[in-house]
């Protein structure tokens, strides 16, 4: 699906949000709205994907 840039936050599904806060944490958030998921590097989005992998895990634990 190709979206339209800037990304409109207030189409982004809940679900999704946690993609956008994790984004937020690391500074990248104003480059995903801009230009998209796309034009961060895979170091980044690996970084990203890990955070919430975390977040996941740790309320498993609680």
């Amino acid at each position: 699906m190709k979206q339209k840039l800037p990304i409109d936050i207030t189409e982004v599904a809940p679900e999704d949000m946690i993609k956008y806060e994790m984004a937020k944490e690391l500074g990248l958030y104003d480059q995903v709205i801009q230009r998209g998921w796309g034009s961060l590097s895979a170091r980044q989005t690996g970084r990203i994907g890990g955070m919430i992998a975390g977040r996941r895990r740790k309320k498993e634990v609680e």
